[in-house]
């Protein structure tokens, strides 16, 4: 089975502030983009969102997948700290509720249904996919500042 190469990123202007999310999906010689806004959000909530939506472009369930961004805390959140939040009723280690459980819960549920690979790539480092995702992600920024949503 092929896997599917999934490059994300979220940018946020002002945190809060409007913000954008942008993916690219590869798949052999298939490539998609997809991006989207938000006119008031945070940029840890944009590259969560990155995530799920990409993964949510997927037609089948079971892929196996290698999702690449440039967020430790997307990386880490998914792939470590989340055992604990959902051992703990979505509360952190001091007890304070988990920010942004609810795309969490969103990102676990739908990870769950493929073989994910979560790596992490340096942000602004040359690197092609991440590159073009956080472009997209940018555009989406500019399309929140102009009041049109996607």
């Amino acid at each position: 089975m092929e896997t599917i190469d999934i490059y994300t990123d979220g940018a946020c202007s002002g945190n809060p502030g409007p913000g954008g999310w942008g993916a690219v999906l590869k798949s052999g010689p298939h490539e998609k983009e997809i991006w989207g806004s938000d006119p008031q959000t945070t940029n840890n909530r944009m590259e969560i969102l990155a995530v799920i939506r990409a993964l949510e472009q997927l037609k089948r369930k079971g892929m196996t997948v290698k999702v690449h961004t440039d967020s430790q805390y997307v990386q880490k959140g998914i792939s470590e700290w989340i055992h604990g939040w959902k051992a703990r009723g979505w509360l952190t280690s001091g007890k304070a509720p988990v920010k942004n459980a609810d795309l969490w819960r969103m990102l676990d549920e739908i990870a769950a249904h493929h073989t994910v690979e979560w790596r992490w790539v340096k942000g602004h480092a040359g690197h092609p996919g991440n590159e073009r995702a956080d472009a997209l992600a940018r555009r989406g920024v500019e399309a929140a500042r102009l009041g049109s949503l996607f």
